[in-house]
């Protein structure tokens, strides 16, 4: 059982917890705002550029000459998996669930026989994933010295991917990433970016509306598909970012909580055997009087 001190010690060191668990929730709540806004004031750009894509893209469904990045390759035996998750943790289940998910996409993949290559973004993910599938992690990108992610850090990447399609290393990329829904929700998220992959409702819905182009459809796609794959990956950064700090506030609340909880409990077990060693003390005290 331990001692009196021990129990004294411990409750303090607990409360020292709960004060940084409990700074660190204050600082994701006023972090979180800012990238929340972040994160929705980019949805509705990049959902028009898929609109604008998929009315643009159907008119080349199933047509010879089509743009490489809407048409793929013909293939389907290469996948780059481009994993985007944080750079820090104490977040929950924040990075594993993006992890997991991509883990579970390249399992599948692997399991067909197909060749699964993999792009991290994030130090998180590439710590989790190289633990099973080092040998597929092909490069890894991280902007930990980075205070606020731009649009300039997403077209690295879009230009590494691009580079990377042109060579022909890969048929098919997905990306991963959370979204964000609210504090307490985030989705993780899996979205085909080459060859471009549009909802059909959303093409549909376009395509009602006729349309002129200038100049002409050819050239909008040219200048607007390898664009689009560097808007969805800041976007898929800027939903991990809410995300994050989404996560990492609850993460937090709950660590000040049961903290709370274990001080409790501490004290009332301090409480007690105090208690007990007063009335041994007062027995002996009490049975030596009676002695003499």
């Amino acid at each position: 059982m331990p001692s009196l001190k021990d129990l004294k010690n411990r409750i303090v060191s607990v409360k020292s917890t709960q004060k940084i668990t409990k700074a660190m929730q204050m600082v994701a709540a006023a972090k979180l705002r800012r990238a929340q806004e972040a994160a929705q004031a980019a949805r509705p750009y990049a959902e028009r550029i898929d609109r604008v894509l998929a009315s643009l893209g159907a008119a080349y469904e199933g047509r010879e000459g089509a743009p490489a990045l809407l048409g793929g390759t013909g293939k389907d035996q290469v996948h780059l998996l481009v994993v985007a998750t944080g750079e820090r943790g104490l977040a929950g289940g924040f990075n594993s669930s993006i992890a997991r998910l991509a883990r579970d996409h390249a399992n599948r993949l692997l399991a067909e026989g197909k060749t699964v290559k993999i792009l991290t973004v994030g130090r998180k993910g590439n710590d989790v994933l190289k633990r099973t599938h080092g040998s597929n992690i092909i490069d890894y990108v991280t902007f930990r010295e980075v205070k606020q992610i731009g649009f300039v850090n997403a077209a690295q990447i879009g230009e590494k991917v691009l580079a990377l399609f042109n060579a022909g290393e890969f048929d098919v990329a997905t990306l991963f990433y959370s979204k964000f829904q609210s504090v307490i929700a985030q989705i993780p998220t899996a979205q085909q970016i080459i060859p471009a992959k549009f909802v059909a409702a959303e093409a549909d819905a376009e395509n009602s509306v006729p349309y002129e182009y200038e100049p002409s459809e050819e050239a909008i796609l040219e200048a607007l598909l390898p664009r689009s794959i560097s808007i969805q990956i800041f976007r898929a950064m800027l939903e991990n970012g809410a995300s994050f700090y989404g996560a990492q506030m609850s993460a937090m609340d709950n660590a000040t909580r049961n903290a709370g909880e274990m001080i409790r409990k501490l004290q009332l077990s301090y409480n007690r055997q105090r208690q007990a060693q007063i009335t041994k003390e007062l027995i002996e005290i009490i049975s030596g009087a009676e002695a003499l």
